[in-house]
């Protein structure tokens, strides 16, 4: 389910183009957590953009629980952090961390 009809109408402005969608923990866009945590597989759909991302306060019992996470805009999650932005046109395969304390990510290998 789309939950960008919860993201106030200020915040609709366009800041990444249009990427598609992605997978996003409640954590972030519910309870207002930084991405920590992002990696891009391959996308489900055309309108998938293959963007996952996760606060890494998550445990695999609340990951398995299909209500904490759900479907909204890349946009809509670059509203609520800016800082995933510089990264969001790197390929299928990425996989990156926050590096403690910035708005920097670092490359996982």
């Amino acid at each position: 389910m789309n939950q960008d009809n919860n993201i106030l109408a200020e915040a609709t402005k366009n800041l990444v183009g249009d990427i598609g969608f992605c997978l996003v923990s409640a954590k972030i866009m519910v309870l207002g957590e930084n991405v920590d945590y992002m990696y891009r597989e391959e996308p489900n759909s055309d309108t998938d953009s293959g963007w996952r991302f996760l606060s890494n306060t998550e445990d695999e019992e609340y990951l398995d629980n299909p209500e904490n996470t759900d479907i909204y805009s890349v946009n809509a999650v670059a509203h609520n952090d800016k800082a995933i932005i510089p990264y969001l046109k790197l390929p299928v395969g990425s996989e990156l961390a926050r590096v403690e304390g910035t708005n920097e990510f670092e490359i996982l290998d």
